[in-house]
């Protein structure tokens, strides 16, 4: 890319403005609750669903429909030890092995051991696993030592779970949905957390006051051209959660899915990684399958092993896809165990049957997110975080697969019931005070928005994406500050500018935190450090805005300062 970057002094308009918008709380519409969530994925739902059982007003914000989340596309399933084979120990030393030694034992422990009560609540709740015979049918996926995934419809689990929860929280009383109703910004008083300001088509700004916030707002791939992220998936809430003053670890931790299908002019679209757990092969163009040169669990190792691995394999062959063999399962097996995936492959005139799957991986998991306690509190007291959005340290350098769904139902609920606690310590009447937000005119040139965000995905895909080397990193932020010195700039009315403003800012946080960890670990691969040159011991890159700019800092694996 040739592009000529002006001499301007950039930082202040990443870390000087508060809020995104314009807004006076005397002018403005009011909503007081108990406790307010925002997202409503997995963690979301868990979390206001356990709110509303132990208190009275609860208000859950969702960006889109109530239930459209990065939750309902996950296809594999859900992590759980019930087998004769397995165990809880098996599950926690899976996921730390995967981790590569960065997860945070404690969450870890807490994740694995409330898994079996949670799946058997959702049970309760009329979720319908699958099942062989009368057993739970378990399936096994990269980096698991045993079958342990547990699945619904097939290949539908996000699906049906998103189904069970939204469910559950449309027939609670305690709890009011607001759907499509847009988080601006988290809104502070002399350091605390007292709600949000959020916008709707319909009542158009509103400051929801709550004597305390969960923050579940999911993922952020869609600061990547490659994603299997839905559209939403824009990273507001790490944006948010920044200029709030939270404390992030890990954000340079992006995990890519090793098979998304590739059709060229169509959106990446997930294959599930059950589709290689049950036996099909990864080849490439000429049909030969490579994954045993890479690892010894070859098609089965864990997801940033084989993502690099088809990279690589890509690079070598130069093209621009490998391929799933199917074969083996026979149509009927395959449509049988992945409806889904058999009925996309078919829209594009793929027979799984007969025919080899052309898959790339994408970006998938935010591994890193705010800094948050075992229990779910936040450095900022009355917000909680929970879900992908936040940053236990459960999957340290690489998410095991199908920990996720879980770790939203687990973390979830933990934090429902602390927002619960703490709201019930808080002062019956809170004095919020006046706030208000008033950002300058910019004079500057408007920019293209959607061509930025293009732009952006781009940048982030070559620069920050599976391979990545110190200096395009320190390219990649000097780009980006330059496009946020004409987007930042500027106060938006619309759920588009705020997006991009909010991609910008989180892309900015991935490229820091990326350049300052010189050493490759789990889905960070610093192609141009010696892995012999890595330091020691780990720990964890944080980052937050400071009254100076952007701070870099680190923690302990177990976040000890």
């Amino acid at each position: 890319m040739a592009l000529i970057l002006p001499c301007v002094a950039v930082t202040t308009l990443y870390d000087d403005r508060r809020y995104l918008t314009n807004f006076d709380s005397w002018l403005t519409g009011h909503v007081f609750t108990d406790v307010l969530v925002i997202g409503s994925g997995s963690a979301g739902a868990r979390a206001a669903i356990e709110a509303g059982d132990h208190t009275d007003n609860v208000v859950l914000v969702c960006k889109g429909p109530a239930g459209e989340s990065t939750t309902r596309y996950a296809q594999g399933g859900v992590a759980n030890a019930r087998s004769a084979q397995d165990s809880s120990d098996k599950h926690i030393d899976d996921t730390l092995r995967v981790g590569c030694g960065l997860c945070r034992p404690r969450a870890v422990d807490v994740l694995v051991g409330d898994a079996t009560r949670r799946i058997e609540e959702l049970i309760a709740w009329g979720m319908h696993f699958d099942r062989d015979g009368e057993e739970l049918a378990l399936t096994r996926e990269g980096g698991h030592s045993v079958s342990r995934v547990m699945h619904a419809e097939g290949d539908a689990t996000g699906l049906e779970l998103a189904r069970v929860l939204c469910d559950r929280v449309r027939q609670h009383e305690r709890i009011r949905i607001f759907e499509d109703c847009f988080l601006i910004d988290l809104i502070t008083n002399e350091g605390r957390c007292v709600g949000a300001i959020t916008y709707s088509s319909v009542y158009g700004h509103q400051l929801i006051w709550a004597r305390q916030t969960v923050l579940a707002s999911g993922g952020a791939g869609r600061i990547y051209r490659e994603t299997s992220n839905p559209a939403l998936a824009t990273g507001d809430g790490y944006a948010a959660a920044y200029r709030a003053g939270s404390r992030l670890a890990d954000i340079e931790m992006v995990q890519f899915h090793p098979t998304t299908l590739y059709v060229a002019g169509a959106a990446r679209a997930l294959i599930s990684e059950a589709v290689r757990g049950e036996g099909a092969l990864l080849v490439d163009r000429d049909g030969t399958r490579f994954m045993d040169a890479y690892h010894p669990d070859a098609e089965l190792a864990p997801r940033d092993v084989v993502s690099r691995a088809i990279f690589a394999h890509m690079r070598d062959t130069q093209t621009n896809c490998v391929f799933l063999d199917a074969g083996g399962f026979g149509a009927e097996k395959f449509a049988k165990r992945f409806p889904g995936i058999t009925k996309m492959c078919k829209d594009f005139q793929i027979d799984v049957g007969r025919e080899l799957i052309p898959v790339r991986p994408a970006a998938h998991y935010m591994v890193g997110g705010v800094v948050t306690d075992i229990d779910g509190t936040t450095n900022i007291e009355g917000l909680l975080c929970c879900g992908e959005v936040a940053c236990t340290g459960v999957h340290g350098a690489n998410r095991l697969a199908s920990n996720s769904l879980l770790e939203g139902l687990v973390f979830g609920a933990i934090a429902g019931r602390t927002a619960v606690t703490l709201a019930k310590q808080s002062p019956e009447e809170q004095s919020h005070g006046s706030i208000s937000s008033v950002n300058p005119k910019s004079q500057r040139t408007e920019l293209d928005l959607q061509d930025i965000r293009n732009s952006l995905r781009s940048l982030m895909w070559r620069n920050a994406g599976i391979e990545r080397t110190g200096d395009r990193l320190a390219e990649s932020r000097e780009i980006i500050e330059f496009w946020g010195h004409y987007v930042l700039d500027k106060t938006f009315d619309d759920v588009p500018g705020w997006e991009t403003q909010n991609m910008l800012s989180l892309s900015r946080l991935v490229v820091t935190a990326a350049r300052e960890r010189e050493q490759s670990i789990g889905v960070h691969s610093r192609v141009d450090v010696d892995a012999a040159d890595s330091p020691a011991p780990l720990h964890h890159i944080t980052v937050q805005r400071g009254d100076d700019g952007l701070q870099l800092g680190r923690l302990g694996l177990d976040f000890e300062s």
